[in-house]
């Protein structure tokens, strides 16, 4: 096998992975998008989080709803936030309390009902994804989770689950931030009417 071949098999991999997406779950997607947009037009906030890559697409999709997603849309600023930016957080919970309680502390400090809480995970098993998930409804925070494979031990936990069907975390990743750019898509057509 030589590297084309590899290439060539990852972008196969990635385009099979695509299509499933639309065949088994573009139905989950747009019910996401809707929340969202509704949580954001009544003027609450969208928390995210998650661990490794999830933490930076996390990161990615917070920053596109706070500056915008597509370039040329002016619009307002809209309220969003990434409980795995903030190091001096992650370091003193993960000191004071353990990583399992780094993203729930946060949603006890920041999260009001009527706000909404996207947990990312590729295996549905992150124990403070999870932990953040249980927090949130707790107090009334609606709740997403971006998932893959079976939808792990965070199956069912939300209001609603988007499962990417496919065990390899690479597509499950690439297939995350896909999602997440169409949340912002339709945000931005349903707040701003901006395609």
């Amino acid at each position: 096998m030589d590297i084309k071949e590899i290439a060539l098999g990852q972008i196969r991999d990635s385009i099979s992975t695509k299509q499933k997406l639309i065949d088994s779950i573009l139905e989950d997607i747009t019910k996401a998008g809707e929340l969202v947009s509704k949580v954001l037009q009544a003027g609450n906030t969208v928390f995210l989080c998650g661990n490794g890559g999830s933490s930076c697409d996390a990161s990615h999709i917070a920053a596109e709803l706070v500056v915008r997603y597509k370039s040329g849309n002016e619009r307002k600023a809209l309220p969003a936030m990434s409980f795995s930016a903030d190091s001096a957080v992650l370091t003193a919970c993960s000191n004071d309390y353990g990583y399992e309680e780094v993203f729930s502390r946060q949603i006890e400090a920041f999260g009001r009902k009527g706000d909404l809480l996207i947990g990312l995970s590729t295996s549905g098993n992150s124990k403070n994804v999870l932990l953040a998930l249980e927090k949130a409804k707790s107090r009334g925070v609606k709740t997403i989770s971006l998932l893959g494979g079976d939808g792990g031990k965070m199956k069912n936990l939300a209001d609603i689950d988007v499962i990417v069907p496919s065990k390899v975390t690479a597509r499950i990743q690439e297939s995350h931030i896909l999602i997440g750019h169409i949340l912002c898509s339709i945000v931005e057509y349903n707040l701003f009417n901006l395609e």
